[in-house]
């Protein structure tokens, strides 16, 4: 079990926090702005913010064409697959149980590593899977009666998790012999074009000048959760076990969950309170350390 460095524990707070409370901001968002052109104008916000720290940085932006496969692969499991269906999702559910069904993710990752790509798991780090699986479901419980109105929202979200699991697991053995900031530049800017087509062949008819609080949803988006918080994602998506880098971050849906209530009124139940001692369970199985062994 990892023990995490000063940094990588400081910016996975920062990371939490921006992710947490952008599920209700965007479900503000999408209130006004079809799904797929806000994600898309939000992607567009972000990529500059990348590309400046990119060049900041004086990392290379070229990737040599042998290696575009490869980056493709990455692109479409963690950023155009999750993206996409992601934000379909948010306007069929409330913003907390949105965020949840997100986060499902860390199970997906957990069963896949473990069935396809051979990572040996802890049984604490079983058990900390188990612990958010309930709390998952503990989350949903009162969503069960009315999947039959949310059903498409809910497979869409779940689909979604799926493949950000799948790119979560990809990103740490698909070799691409760059800078993570270049390969997470390219990955945003191929979603951005990706969504772009969509946004125009199925939303133009629907654009229109946002209000204020569009506005704000999408600077917040762009600038905070995809500008900053996505490349901290790949930063620690890449330095920390697949395990660790996905269930320490369960915090997110609870954040989510929350501020949801607090910010657009959504009915907290026992259930909500319940999940949140097991998302920390959860999370405690990732973060507490190991005894060294004499």
């Amino acid at each position: 079990m990892p023990v995490l460095s000063r940094r990588q524990l400081v910016l996975l707070v920062l990371l939490t926090l921006v992710w947490g409370l952008n599920w209700p901001i965007m479900k503000l968002g999408v209130e006004d702005v079809p799904p797929l052109t806000f994600r898309m104008v939000s992607l567009w916000m972000g990529l500059p913010i990348i590309g400046a720290v990119l060049w900041w940085q004086k990392a290379p932006l070229a990737i040599a064409r042998a290696h575009w496969p490869r980056v493709l692969l990455l692109a479409s499991t963690n950023m155009v697959a999750w993206h996409m269906l992601m934000i379909l999702a948010i306007p069929r559910l409330s913003s907390g149980r949105a965020a949840i069904l997100g986060y499902t993710m860390p199970i997906f990752s957990a069963v896949m590593g473990s069935l396809f790509f051979g990572d040996r798991l802890a049984g604490r780090a079983w058990g900390g899977v188990a612990a958010a699986a309930l709390g998952v479901v503990l989350l949903l419980w009162h969503e069960v009666g009315m999947l039959g109105a949310s059903a498409t929202g809910v497979g869409l979200m779940l689909t979604s998790a799926a493949f950000w699991a799948l790119g979560t697991q990809l990103l740490r053995r698909v070799h691409v012999p760059v800078p993570l900031l270049t390969l997470s530049f390219w990955m945003v800017a191929i979603t951005c074009a990706v969504l772009t087509v969509l946004a125009i062949v199925f939303e133009r008819g629907r654009w229109h000048v946002p209000g204020p609080v569009a506005v704000g949803s999408l600077l917040y988006n762009g600038v905070l959760a995809l500008g900053f918080a996505q490349t901290v994602w790949f930063f620690l998506a890449r330095t920390l076990p697949p395990v660790a880098s996905t269930l320490s971050v369960m915090l997110i849906p609870v954040i989510g969950v929350f501020s949801g209530a607090l910010g657009l009124g959504e009915v907290l139940r026992w259930q909500d309170w319940a999940a949140v001692a097991l998302m920390a369970v959860a999370i405690g199985s990732v973060l507490w350390p190991t005894p060294a062994k004499n």
